[in-house]
């Protein structure tokens, strides 16, 4: 029996083991969500924006290890896609995005909608393809979910509306060779990168995503070198939980005892990180590296030995090479300092803090309206969410007290905006990790900035009746812009949000919601919250002149920040 182009591809997903297709319905999709609409094993989740499909798809695929889907209809509807796909892109994860398109005749007259996917997804995509016959399935498709796959990022795969009910002359079934190979660096390259650290007297790694699936070789090596692991966001999950060597974050998120290990480090062993920002790189030491993109070898900071391979194959190759280090000063005094920095932030979190001398001390400078500090929030949420929660955090000061305050103990995961920054990506990951793990606590740290920018979605996560809990550090600012105006000696401006009450939207859209204005009563609202079923916002106003203070403070980060201080407080903000 002969097969649409619409059934070949739903019925492909089906073989790969998709459960959700996320997006908006358009008259170009009829034929694949008419296909969705009769198959046994896909699930078609209508969402209220594009933006929040792809990011609810790349949410799916970045928990699951597998392909996640989305879809776009012709013009507006694929264009929508764009900032999902980017994160998608950015967190190197596999999404098919399937967008619709004008009839095949139309292509190139400047049809109403017409877009040229293939060239707006040029630079997202790792494989972009339009079908224009029937017969180039399902070549075409298997392209593109191998491009997405073992490349690890986005294949846009674009249907002609008037294409996808035409059926197939032949019917060839799909195949798809998805193995990747597990590589390692050859022996002479291992023998010197053994030959640097066995010299070294005080290693530190810099630990990021591609390791975790290598945990224990990490420790041990860890062990060898009685190093300290200084850890990337994406590496809380894996590394953060009974690791006696961990000491937490670098960078303007990090704290000081992760500062000093890097810099007074004399090797930087890196295992499967990227990290961007240059200048928290030390300036002196040598510097091994291994990752699995030969590209990304040296693109941060110069390197003495590149080794290209899987984390967990290069270390077992190189721990026989590996002496144990003679002392294990550097990092006790790194594990010493960073033990000193968590008591020192866990007596921020409690809300007794702000009745003690130094915690009015600094209430009189940071907090004089004694709101919620954003810090005792975070606490509270770590505190009383589940052992196998599922976190997803806006990009901004909700990452940041995340980074400080949450914990990924047990078999909690973590995903956000990390590698893109984009803002409004909690909730939308927050909905596709859910149907992901519809037995498992979900909870998204939002932004009020974020939030209300895919605020419509709310009405997804209750049409699907999602038990997500969403958490809102209400500080009616965009912070993080806050802050960096600030540390650049300039005024705040253009920040400040005139929020509504989100509590009282999210009943009004049918979900459960508490607001909390008290820091008294914060820690019974987040027991509440977490304890009540189905989904629930909690809006929680918190102080809005929170200061995060970076892991090393600049004298001229610290004095444009009192510049700016005094500027806001004289007439019409001018210096």
């Amino acid at each position: 029996m002969a097969r649409t182009v619409a059934h070949v591809i739903v019925d492909a997903l089906e073989e790969l083991g998709v459960q959700h297709v996320f997006g908006v319905v358009g008259d170009a999709l009829n034929p694949l969500t008419d296909a969705i609409r009769t198959s046994a094993g896909l699930n078609w989740v209508g969402c209220r924006h594009e933006e929040a499909a792809a990011f609810a798809a790349s949410a799916q695929s970045q928990l699951s290890g597998t392909l996640g889907v989305c879809m776009g209809t012709v013009g507006p509807g694929s264009v929508h896609l764009l900032n999902g796909l980017y994160d998608a892109a950015k967190s190197r994860t596999p999404i098919l995005a399937i967008c619709g398109q004008v009839p095949l005749a139309e292509i190139g007259s400047d049809y109403f909608q017409e877009v040229d996917n293939d060239l707006l997804f040029r630079d997202v995509a790792v494989h972009r393809a339009t079908v224009t016959s029937p017969d180039q399935m399902p070549r075409l498709l298997e392209s593109a979910v191998r491009a997405a796959v073992t490349r690890g990022g986005v294949a846009v795969l674009t249907v002609p509306g008037d294409l996808g009910d035409q059926e197939l002359s032949g019917d060839r079934p799909t195949r798809f060779a998805l193995d990747r190979a597990v590589t390692r660096p050859d022996d002479p390259a291992l023998a010197r990168a053994a030959e640097l650290l066995n010299a070294a007297s005080r290693v530190t790694l810099l630990v990021g995503q591609g390791a975790r699936g290598a945990r224990t070789e990490v420790l041990r090596t860890a062990e060898q070198l009685a190093a300290p692991m200084v850890l990337t966001l994406k590496a809380k999950e894996g590394f953060e939980d009974d690791n006696a060597f961990q000491v937490g974050q670098t960078g303007l998120i990090g704290n000081p005892a992760a500062a000093h290990a890097l810099d007074s480090g004399d090797v930087l062993l890196m295992l499967g990180t990227d990290f961007p920002y240059r200048e928290w790189y030390p300036k002196d030491a040598k510097v091994v590296q291994v990752d699995v993109r030969e590209d990304h070898l040296g693109r941060r900071t110069p390197v003495d030995v590149g080794l290209a391979g899987d984390v967990g194959a290069t270390l077992r190759a190189l721990l026989p090479l590996l002496k144990a280090a003679p002392d294990r000063a550097h990092l006790d005094d790194a594990r010493e300092r960073f033990a000193r920095w968590q008591e020192g932030q866990q007596r921020l979190a409690d809300p007794a803090h702000e009745h003690r001398w130094t915690g009015k001390l600094r209430a009189a400078v940071d907090n004089r309206e004694h709101a919620i500090r954003p810090e005792a929030l975070a606490a509270a949420v770590d505190a009383y969410a589940a052992a196998d929660a599922v976190f997803t955090s806006d990009t901004g000061m909700a990452t940041v007290w995340l980074s400080r305050f949450v914990t990924m103990r047990g078999d909690r995961r973590l995903i956000g905006s990390y590698n893109l920054g984009s803002m409004a990506n909690a909730m939308p990951q927050a909905l596709g990790a859910q149907l992901w793990a519809p037995d498992r606590q979900v909870v998204a740290l939002c932004g009020d900035g974020g939030l209300s920018m895919l605020l419509g979605d709310l009405m997804t996560i209750r049409t699907y009746r999602l038990p997500v809990k969403l958490v809102v550090f209400d500080n009616r600012r965009l912070g993080m812009v806050k802050l960096e105006q600030e540390q650049a000696g300039l005024p705040e401006f253009g920040t400040e949000l005139d929020n509504p009450d989100f509590a009282a939207v999210a009943t009004a859209l049918g979900l459960t919601g508490i607001r909390v204005t008290e820091p008294a009563d914060l820690h019974e609202a987040v027991r509440r919250a977490f304890e009540t079923p189905g989904p629930v916002l909690l809006d929680v106003l918190t102080n809005p002149e929170e200061v995060a203070v970076p892991g090393k403070p600049t004298v001229a980060q610290a004095w444009g920040f009192a510049v700016a201080k005094a500027k806001e407080l004289l007439p019409g903000g001018e210096g």
